[in-house]
Order: structure tokens, then sequence, then C-alpha cells
């Protein structure tokens, strides 16, 4: 008779992990728990409240870029031109328009959302979210 702990018997489900754990620079294809294959999976990290002014222009300006690249594609595209309008003008004085610059970062991944201009609204909104804290 063997001590010690008993291994579980093994079932249909235990070819799958439970979960995933993300961590370090991964940018390869990941599976999620029932083993489909995850895509377009992109890792962020943010350290609240240092995002200058300076990079969420820099941001900005990528962004736009993105948006005219994409612009045939776009449903909401002259919602998106005009909220970068808005954040961009809300910058000069950023402590002032921090209602408005707030409501972009909200609004912003739902208008984006599946979209060619996903990751750099995204990236965007979350720059200024750090601006704001």
């Amino acid at each position: 008779m063997a001590i010690g702990r008993r291994r579980p018997d093994p079932t249909p489900e235990s070819g799958h992990g439970t979960g995933i754990s993300i961590g370090g620079n991964n940018n390869a294809p990941l599976q999620n728990v029932v083993g489909q294959n995850i895509s377009h999976v992109h890792q962020a990290a943010s350290a609240h409240g240092v995002t200058d002014v300076d990079t969420v222009r820099a941001l900005l300006v990528a962004f736009r870029v993105d948006l005219e690249r994409n612009a045939a594609g776009l449903q909401h595209m002259e919602a998106l031109r005009a909220m970068a309008g808005t954040a961009n003008d809300s910058l000069a004085a950023p402590a002032e328009q921090a209602h408005t610059l707030r409501g972009i970062a909200q609004a912003l991944p739902a208008l984006v959302l599946g979209t060619a201009v996903q990751q750099s609204g995204e990236a965007l909104a979350t720059a200024i979210g750090g601006l704001l804290t």
C-alpha cells in the first residue's frame, strides 16, 4: 500500500487548463479553457498617474493617422474625428477639461470595438485615463 497523495483520475476535461496566466511580454497565440484559439489578444499594463500630455498627444496623432488610413471601413468615422478633435482641444488645459477627457476615455473603446482602429483607440483611451489619475 502506497502512502501519499492519490492523483485524481483524468477526466475528459483535464486536457484543457483551468485558466490563462499571462505574464511578461506575450504575443503568441493563446487558447482559452475549452481549447478554442484566441486571436488578436493584446496585453497592456498601465501605471496610473504617470501618463503625461505629450504621450497622450503622440497617441492622438497615431490614432488620427489610423483613422484616416481606415476611413472607408469605419461606421462612426465622423464621430471619431470629432472626438479626436475635442480631445486635442482639451489637452491644452487637461485639468480644466477633465470631465470632457474622461467622457472621451469612457466612450472611445465602445466606438472602436471590432474595428481596424481598435488598438490605437483603446491605447488613446487608456492614456487619457492615465493622464487624469
